[in-house]
């Protein structure tokens, strides 16, 4: 992602129009002091009345420059600050979905989203109307001290002071606003991640009767949130205070003593009007420095989480010049592949296999055994740290990474779906390539059209957030749905059937038993789910405690017999075993 200001140079010519516009409006903003000047010495003092109709016509054109000067300034700062925010919250967002599993593991989804959507804002602003009045401020004030040194310059050494006053407070209160935001910035992503956590796992809540300590912890967050905004308030509240007084001291000062020079005849009664029409266009500027290095600040803060994350890298880093294979036929190998995260025991030890295209490997292991892993680093989530992995004989990590997993169909015991259409869910991911004659065989063969079709809508029922409404079951079978429409070369299923009845689950296995051309891997608890398959593994503490067929597993009278006797010694006929 790129930089703030790369994003702000590719709008140069937007942002170089706008500034035109703006120094032009000012510049006639501040004439307007000049006509006044004319008016009082040459009109009322001298006389002149024959002057005046051109210094009348003088302030209207004035007021309609600086009414489409203006317009374009306003117009030009807003739509090009809301290009620059969009186009940063789209490659931002990209960047967070190139990145790797890893880096999700360790990162909350409420910092994602305070990043994503608050962050982003702040720069908006300091791109748009908050840069805008800086810009503003700045010309402003210089061009207002040019024509007062012009005027006297003696007499412009006191607004000079005040100025110079004002900017340095500007200064102290942003360096101390700075570390406050950065502190408020943290703990927005905290509470967004407590909000998001409780309103997702609102029904568990409930369920377990937690409703009063879930209220208590996002309180405790809602309180150093606020916390956190009063100690900005109150630096805020210190020194914006300064500004106010410098700001209403400053034109009695220039009354004042113009006033004297006036009765000494050393300044005339139009300079002293032109003066102090100078020194109240120099108010406004002082004023709103306080709120503008408030924003400023905030800004500045956002940008640096912002920039954070866009420094990171994803840890699957694709090849110079990736294999594309012509055809994926699904032979699938693990030769002595060992993986661990970060800081974390072994995971997986000298796990080797091969699974010939169109036949099908059983998964089977306690909890923590390694099982999933084995689909993770498949799909390379993650990469394997010992040993390697070959698809129709070429190691993954040479693969093109979206040809690897557009061709390879999960069904995860984790189902996730998306608050749209049951159509659109089976067609994740294959919306243009799936028609809908293979949505509707897809939810057959997965056991779903018995519930799809007593709804209103059938496939076009829009389902809840996360499949809320659905019971486990139906949610995994439209996720099965989703796997089998994509007729990849490469189906595994991730304790899949778990929430089935065991009518279902034979129905699905049956199907999958007859699902030829595909290469298939079954990761499961029962017995039941991968007894068919060519070649069984039963993994214990990340390593092979055994492997072979069905029959050659109950031969051995090992782990895979004792989870067999455990599961079907009292009605082994009630299962088909």
């Amino acid at each position: 992602m790129k930089k703030v200001s790369r994003y702000i140079w590719e709008m140069r010519g937007r942002y170089l129009f706008a500034t035109f516009a703006l120094i032009t409006a000012t510049v006639l903003d501040l004439l307007s002091p000049k006509l006044t000047n004319a008016i009082v010495d040459d009109v009322i003092v001298g006389g002149n009345m024959a002057l005046l109709k051109w210094i009348l016509l003088g302030f209207l054109g004035i007021g309609i420059g600086r009414c489409v000067f203006g317009y374009f300034k306003e117009y030009l700062f807003d739509t090009t600050a809301s290009m620059i925010a969009a186009n940063m919250r789209r490659d931002l967002f990209k960047h967070i979905q190139s990145l790797s599993a890893s880096y999700f593991d360790r990162t909350n989804t409420g910092e994602l989203m305070s990043r994503v959507k608050d962050d982003i804002d702040h720069i908006w602003d300091a791109c748009g109307y908050v840069g805008m009045l800086l810009i503003q401020v700045a010309f402003h004030t210089a061009l207002v001290l040019y024509f007062m040194y012009r005027l006297n310059p003696v007499r412009a050494i006191v607004p000079t002071r005040a100025v110079v006053m004002c900017g340095t407070i500007a200064i102290v209160m942003e360096n101390k606003l700075g570390a406050v935001y950065g502190e408020i910035s943290e703990e927005n992503a905290v509470l967004n991640t407590v909000a998001e956590e409780n309103l997702g796992g609102v029904r568990t809540v409930k369920s377990c009767a937690r409703e009063d300590f879930e209220i208590r912890k996002f309180l405790s967050h809602n309180r150093r949130y606020y916390e956190l905004n009063m100690k900005q308030s109150r630096i805020f509240v210190k020194y914006n205070p300064y500004f106010t007084v410098v700001t209403a001291v400053l034109p009695l000062l220039v009354l004042l003593f113009g006033a004297h020079y006036v009765t000494e005849k050393s300044m005339t009664l139009g300079e002293l009007a032109s003066f102090l029409d100078y020194s109240t266009n120099i108010i406004w500027p002082m004023e709103m420095l306080g709120w503008l290095t408030n924003s400023f600040s905030s800004a500045v803060a956002s940008n640096k989480k912002v920039r954070k994350i866009t420094a990171i890298t994803s840890d699957i880093k694709e090849a110079e010049n990736p294999v594309v294979l012509t055809e994926v036929k699904g032979g699938i190998r693990f030769n002595g592949v060992g993986f661990h995260k970060a800081d974390m025991f072994e995971i997986l030890h000298d796990i080797s296999f091969d699974i010939k295209p169109g036949n099908t490997l059983g998964i089977m292991g306690a909890t923590g055994a390694g099982k999933t892993s084995v689909i993770q680093l498949l799909q390379r989530m993650y990469d394997v740290t010992e040993g390697s992995i070959e698809i129709d004989g070429v190691d993954i990590r040479e693969l093109d990474l979206g040809q690897l997993r557009s061709n390879v169909s999960c069904v995860m015991q984790d189902v996730f779906l998306f608050s749209d259409t049951i159509e659109e869910n089976i067609k994740l991911g294959a919306k243009n390539s799936i028609e809908e004659e293979a949505v509707s065989m897809a939810a057959k063969d997965a056991q779903a059209s018995e519930f799809i079709d007593k709804m209103d809508g059938r496939l076009e029922t829009v389902i809840g957030e996360k499949g809320v409404g659905l019971s486990g079951g139906q949610k995994q079978r439209i996720s099965i749905a989703r796997a089998l429409a994509k007729k990849n070369p490469i189906l595994v299923l991730d304790d899949s059937t778990s929430a089935l009845d065991m009518e279902t689950e034979q129905q699905i296995q049956s199907m999958l038993n007859e699902l030829t051309g595909t290469t298939k891997i079954i990761i499961g608890h029962r017995i039941s789910s991968v007894r068919h398959a060519d070649e069984i593994i039963v993994l214990d503490g990340g390593r092979i405690a055994e492997r072979g067929t069905h029959d050659e597993l109950i031969a051995k009278k090992g782990l895979y017999y004792e989870t067999y006797v455990s599961q079907y010694a009292k009605g082994g006929e009630t299962y088909g075993i």
